[in-house]
């Protein structure tokens, strides 16, 4: 009954009539017994555990062996916070009730502890910077990600330029879903979507921030994506949606890299070639490039069928999400330049317990803006009018 059940099930998901273009079973896209011709395989995507895996263990070498020494040579401290002073009350109304205490609550352990309120809360200040991570941590997280997206831009370059639909995109669609996986082509798709399940392992690992559930949502999508449209053999176009996409990551890396080494010229100078690389990339070259070939070309020469309707629905998603980030993004730098500052970023470096009153009169000019002890503000594209991390 299971089995039967279970048969029933992969039949329903593995639809030909919902993957495939018309006249076309997965039958067809076997390949021959001798290997010589290859299409891809629900089952390839399995390889992108264990290499995740691996990914994540470079990294740690990375950060440890790599990025602490540069970090330490370019003079960042690898100190923390100051800790509070040890109390029990205020430890466990901290871990058990609230990080941020309201007056009524202020009052009434003033009283308890016969402490003046500012002391109680400047007490909470320090508990909460505790657990914040140092200024090393940070740069050492952003440097892995800024070596791997600029070395996977690199290499997407190198591979597309000599692959005939990056200079003619019809190229995407002629013969298809008969054509062939390459070994670069595979090896460039199966890193991306490794890179990406990395993320959703260390996750739970890295830096703390207020938009947890909103990025392992964003990393959820992103993987569906890539996996959706190499099951469907859209791994043409797949491959300039990535590498458009990769083309400012690096950038914003740079930046932040630069603001925890306290070069503000050179982080805002990065920053603003993000916003300007960001906007091209996503409101110009990706709607009148990817979409244009996505929803026009692909329907002159193969024809819409139920899984082309979802991936264009994602991909017109995506583009929606480009313009509010693109939006978000000027506005920030317009305030940048108009008042020398930046707001401080709403998602903090730690779960949820920044603490406002050390950001704004702490901050620096510049497009970043930094509190007191040195912490970066700013940790992605912005958000509600201010910063949160993006793909």
């Amino acid at each position: 009954m299971a089995a039967a059940a279970v048969a029933a099930v992969r039949a329903w998901f593995w639809n030909e009539r919902f993957w495939l273009p018309h006249n076309v079973t997965w039958a067809d896209l076997a390949g021959e017994p001798d290997g010589e011709l290859q299409y891809p395989r629900a089952s390839h995507v399995l390889s992108a555990f264990p290499l995740a895996l691996g990914i994540f263990a470079v990294r740690l070498l990375f950060e440890r062996f790599i990025a602490k020494p540069c970090a330490i040579n370019l003079g960042i401290q690898d100190s923390g916070a100051h800790r509070a002073q040890p109390n029990a009350i205020l430890e466990k109304v901290f871990t058990s009730i609230t990080k941020s205490p309201d007056g009524k609550r202020l009052e009434g352990l003033s009283k308890q502890l016969d402490w003046d309120v500012r002391k109680i809360q400047r007490w909470f200040r320090h508990r909460r910077n505790q657990d914040k991570p140092t200024t090393i941590t940070k740069f050492c997280e952003s440097m892995w990600r800024f070596t791997f997206y600029l070395s996977i831009f690199l290499y997407g370059i190198r591979f597309l330029w000599t692959a005939p639909w990056f200079w003619d995109t019809r190229q995407c669609w002629y013969s298809y879903p008969f054509q062939p996986l390459t070994s670069r082509l595979y090896y460039y798709y199966i890193l991306e979507l490794a890179f990406y399940w990395s993320l959703m392992f260390s996750q739970f690992t890295d830096i703390k921030r207020k938009d947890f559930l909103i990025m392992f949502v964003h990393h959820l999508a992103t993987i569906g994506l890539i996996t959706f449209s190499y099951m469907n053999n859209m791994v043409r176009v797949g491959t300039l949606v990535l590498c458009l996409h990769d083309a400012s990551d690096f950038l914003l890396e740079a930046a932040k890299l630069a603001n925890y080494a306290k070069y503000q010229r050179l982080c805002d100078a990065f920053f603003m070639l993000f916003g300007v690389v960001f906007i091209v990339t996503r409101l110009g070259i990706y709607p009148f490039w990817i979409l244009n070939t996505t929803l026009f070309e692909s329907w002159e020469l193969i024809g819409p069928y139920p899984s082309w309707w979802l991936f264009n629905g994602l991909l017109v998603t995506l583009q929606i999400l480009h313009v509010i980030w693109s939006y978000l993004i000027v506005r920030t730098a317009y305030k940048a330049l108009v008042r020398g500052k930046v707001s401080k970023d709403d998602r903090s470096d730690v779960e949820s317990s920044s603490e406002e009153e050390d950001v704004t009169s702490n901050s620096t000019k510049g497009v970043f803006s930094t509190s007191s002890n040195g912490s970066n503000r700013i940790n992605g594209h912005v958000a509600g009018g201010q910063w949160t991390e993006e793909e």
